[in-house]
């Protein structure tokens, strides 16, 4: 249900994405949508005060659930409200201080700085309330019905582009726009809120309590601690885009960035929803202890993910540019090489999954150094490159830092504390896949300038020529991927029909 519900409003969002995009930059201008890329940014950055809190509290919340115990789950729910509380308030003072300096970072602006004060504040705002009225969506998390949350916020949010693309395209107001939001997450505060008293009439949330509480669960604080460093790194790396490309280059190039991002970011959502459950089955393949199977998946998983990330990264090859042009125009497209890095870093933050998966399900999450070793080789070569090269040097950043640990130190992690084996075993099995995906990977290139660009002038030849070479070339890699590797074989063999049409097709005999 979790998935068919997130699957769902994936879809919804995906459409409405594309559409509310190109109104809010025709009638609201470039340089606005980038500056709420950059507030959102900055918000993002704030909210690491969270710091892990709410991933240790749900770990207390498993068990009483099971048990149905309500007297357990009403005190951790009220050291989890006190906690948040306190975040919340923290955010706010942390957030006023922030802004002292709009006037350095955003006078220049055309908008003028009430704007940009007003709309931050309102972002404020509705951040400072998600954390102090909002925190019970945790419980329903933990409880599996984490589509109830979906359903009710993801709607909020949807009548809320909705009213914004209709106000946008007939006012053009600025001030209207953030008021609109405003006035929906109020109304998703009281409706979830509500729905959370009929679901749980039980519960009780006593904040002095709850302070109390602190005392009784210490592993709360010992896990926060052991996660905030790895939040901190991510929230770094994968969140401070916008507001390095808004400091290195303009205000106005974070909404063209912002364009191209917004569709990785769907895709990487899309990912993410494929994902989920994984590492619980990993974590009970590893306590059954058989070496055999849990090699087996591992290879399977690689495999699975490799032709997942085919699908996305040949297809971005071939297409993001070009739909950037009949989307949006030709005026919005950035450079061809920012459009490869910036589809060369999504491959190198995925192509590990595998590793990460059995790393987490393993607990092996003592390596620190790694975190720090690539949030600072990140900052290193970003401070380098970016004044001088822009939004090339900031993706650069990413790709080296992340790349040097997920491709070289996580796997020699995994394999000799985890597997208790030569590290030359995972390149042995990991070979054929980076081969496979180079060479499609320069054919997609290939093909977009010989073919594509030349019928990328409107959607309808995209679409058709899009279609008509992307298929085949996916089919050809599928094919390719079952041949070379014994990961996508354990695979296809859990479907026998298509396993044995595949033997025939290769004219081989799969081990």
């Amino acid at each position: 249900m979790n998935i068919k519900v997130g699957m769902l409003f994936y879809v919804l969002s995906l459409v409405l994405a594309f559409f509310s995009r190109k109104v809010f930059l025709d009638c609201l201008g470039a340089e606005f949508i980038g500056l709420t890329g950059m507030l959102m940014n900055i918000m993002s950055f704030l909210s690491v005060a969270e710091l892990g809190i709410g991933t240790s509290i749900v770990y207390f919340l498993y068990k009483p659930l099971q048990e149905d115990n309500h007297e357990r789950i009403n005190e951790v729910m009220s050291m989890l409200a006190f906690l948040y509380r306190c975040i919340g308030f923290v955010i706010l003072g942390c957030g006023m201080v922030v802004s002292c300096f709009f006037p350095w970072w955003f006078g220049q602006l055309g908008a003028g700085l009430p704007l940009v004060y007003f709309a931050f504040y309102a972002f404020l705002g509705s951040s400072v309330a998600g954390y102090i009225f909002n925190y019970k969506q945790l419980l329903v998390t933990a409880n599996q019905k984490q589509y109830l949350v979906s359903a009710y916020f993801q709607t909020i949010s949807i009548a809320q582009s909705l009213v914004q693309i209709l106000l946008a395209y007939y006012y053009r107001n600025l001030w209207l726009w953030v008021v609109v939001g405003l006035v929906f997450t109020t109304i998703g505060i009281v409706v979830f809120n509500y729905r959370i008293k009929q679901l749980y009439p039980w519960l009780r949330v006593d904040l002095k309590a709850g302070r109390r509480n602190l005392k009784k669960y210490p592993e709360v604080l010992k896990k926060t601690r052991q996660i905030f460093i790895q939040k901190m790194k991510d929230l770094i790396l994968y969140k401070s885009d916008e507001i390095l490309v808004g400091a290195f280059v303009s205000v106005t190039k974070v909404a063209y960035f912002g364009n191209y991002t917004m569709i990785v970011n769907k895709l990487n959502v899309l990912v993410n929803i494929l994902s989920e459950g994984l590492s619980a089955g990993v974590g009970n393949l590893l306590a059954e202890g058989n070496e055999r199977n849990i090699m087996k998946i591992y290879w399977e998983l690689t495999a699975v993910r490799f032709f997942i990330l085919g699908i996305i990264i040949f297809s971005l090859m071939m297409l993001l540019q070009p739909f950037i042009g009949c989307w949006l125009g030709e005026q919005y497209q950035l450079e061809e090489m920012i459009v490869i890095l910036l589809i060369t870093n999504l491959f190198i933050r995925y192509q590990s999954a595998a590793v990460y998966i059995y790393l987490g399900s393993a607990g092996l999450f003592s390596d620190v150094w790694a975190n720090w070793a690539e949030l600072v080789i990140n900052l290193s070569v970003t401070l380098l490159l970016a004044p001088t090269y822009g939004i090339v040097g900031i993706l650069l950043g990413k790709i080296i830092s992340f790349g040097l640990i997920s491709s070289f130190w996580k796997p020699y992690y995994l394999f000799s504390q985890g597997f208790h084996k030569s590290v030359w075993e995972y390149w042995r099995g990991m070979t054929p896949y980076y081969l496979l995906f180079t060479i499609f990977a320069v054919l997609s290139l290939w093909l977009k300038e010989a073919v594509i660009s030349h019928h990328s002038h409107s959607f309808l030849p995209l679409i058709v020529y899009g279609a008509a070479i992307t298929i085949p070339l996916l089919a050809l890699y599928f094919v390719l991927l079952f041949l070379c590797t014994k990961g996508m074989k354990y695979f296809v063999a859990r479907k026998p029909a298509v396993y044995h049409v595949l033997q025939r097709i290769t004219f081989i005999k799969p081990q």
